[in-house]
């Protein structure tokens, strides 16, 4: 492994170079991600009905149940891969590959087997009026037959960072995102298929991404493996991956909670204001998406240095991220506060739409610079291989501050309440994220890094 590609970046190359190399793959990945989720909502909102627009608002909750499952496998494989790859264990990498792939695989069909069977309770849980009900029916019932190569396309675009490889692990997402981005005009507008159209651009767009990592692994591209032969080894890999990949999954998850309470009491108002809502999370999306890319791209390097023990060359890579997330975070914020009227514009002609989406915007945009380094500090516990503690953030930014925060200042100032409950959710949950990082990695590198830099059993516990 001292010779491999991984070892050449993670241990030799200059810290800035090493971040950068690693991170910037993944903020690009990110980025056609970012372009992919404008994309539907854009081009349906060219239909010029804001009940369509609703409606993937409405169903995006759901769509992130997939994404947060493909998290389990692809946060919790890199975390035990890289640290295995550092460790030198190159064959408990490769079962921790084939694991992640056949997980993806089974987990999905069952997935997508209960969306379809209870499509309509969950319908009814989303919070869909009789305008929206239609839509959102035929647009979650479409994407849920992709189950498992939403999960594919996910956990690779991650993994297969755990060995170095960001420049493929961004491919697979940057064609999957650019065959939806290419069909959404064609099947919306050419064809006039509206909201059926952007799912189908959306199944198509999957497919195509989990494809590419399929067919990367089949020839013989990487040093993983995706054989189901590999889960014929002795070792133990479920236990480590699910620790870490668990906690970062409950992050999409309670997203998703939180989206369908927070859609429930903005219906109470009125569907315009559930459709100025998603547009006003998109705007916000600009600076998070990209700033979880360097969050995730950073891991690897960061999972690699604890597996190795390389704790001087962990904290400069550590110091590099945050400065660079946070001068990230700035200008982003920034220019989506500039140009927020324009980018709502673009989603809504709708003016009571327009107007909820754009004071949405403003509220959520004031926390949204702290973004990079809240996902550098998460990332790099879920490198350290500390399950309670990435356990603990995940519960507090989407649920135990959250929720809670919505209700109180719903009470308090009404409906602007329900949005300011994120900025007071960020603020919090970065500093239990800081008092977190601090507590672990004194412990982590006075002990040597027993607790968490090894990948078997112990990994488990290693918080």
């Amino acid at each position: 492994m001292q010779d491999s590609k991984a070892a050449q970046l993670f241990e030799k190359a200059p810290v800035s170079q090493a971040v950068l190399k690693s991170a910037l793959p993944a903020m690009a990945a990110m980025l056609m991600v970012l372009i992919y989720n404008l994309a539907d909502t854009f081009f349906v909102g060219q239909t010029h009905d804001a009940f369509q627009v609703a409606a993937v608002s409405l169903a995006m909750p759901l769509f992130l149940v997939f994404m947060a499952v493909g998290t389990v496998f692809g946060m919790g494989g890199t975390s035990v891969i890289s640290r295995a790859l550092g460790q030198g264990r190159a064959d408990f990498a490769k079962k921790a590959c084939a694991f992640c792939m056949w997980g993806c695989v089974a987990v999905g069909v069952i997935i997508s087997a209960l969306f379809l069977i209870f499509m309509n309770q969950i319908l009814v849980l989303l919070g869909t009026s009789s305008d929206t009900w239609a839509y959102t029916k035929t647009y979650l019932t479409i994407v849920s037959l992709g189950g498992p190569f939403v999960l594919i396309a996910n956990a690779y675009s991650v993994i297969v960072r755990a060995e170095g490889k960001s420049t493929e692990a961004m491919m697979g997402q940057l064609l999957g995102n650019l065959v939806n981005v290419v069909l959404d005009p064609i099947m919306i507008l050419t064809l006039g298929w509206n909201i059926t159209g952007a799912a189908i651009a959306t199944l198509i767009g999957n497919l195509v991404g989990a494809g590419y990592y399929i067919l990367y692994f089949v020839r013989g591209k990487s040093s993983l493996s995706v054989s189901v032969k590999e889960l014929a080894r002795k070792e133990k890999v479920a236990g480590p991956i699910c620790a870490i990949g668990i906690p970062a999954a409950l992050g999409p998850i309670l997203m998703s909670v939180s989206q369908i309470v927070i859609n429930g009491q903005l219906a109470k108002y009125n569907d315009m204001a559930v459709a100025g809502m998603g547009v006003a999370m998109k705007v916000v999306t600009i600076t998070g998406m990209v700033c979880i890319g360097l969050g995730q791209g950073v891991q690897p390097l960061l999972g690699y240095c604890v597996g190795a023990k390389l704790w001087e060359r962990f904290k400069k890579a550590l110091r590099f991220s945050m400065l660079f997330a946070l001068a990230l975070g700035a200008v982003l914020t920034l220019l989506c506060y500039i140009f927020t009227n324009q980018i709502v514009r673009a989603f809504l002609s709708d003016p009571a739409a327009y107007s909820y989406a754009v004071a949405f915007s403003r509220i959520m945009l004031t926390t949204s610079f702290l973004f990079g380094v809240f996902y550098v500090l998460v990332n790099t516990l879920q490198a350290m291989g500390v399950a309670t503690p990435a356990l603990v953030i995940n519960l507090s930014r989407q649920g135990i501050v959250y929720i809670p925060s919505l209700f109180i200042l719903q009470a308090i100032v009404g409906i602007n309440g329900l949005i300011w409950a994120q900025p007071v959710a960020d603020v919090l949950s970065l500093g239990i994220a800081a008092v977190l990082y601090l507590r672990v990695s004194r412990k982590m590198m006075e002990s040597g890094g027993e607790d968490g830099g090894t990948v078997p059993e112990d990994a488990v516990s290693g918080s």
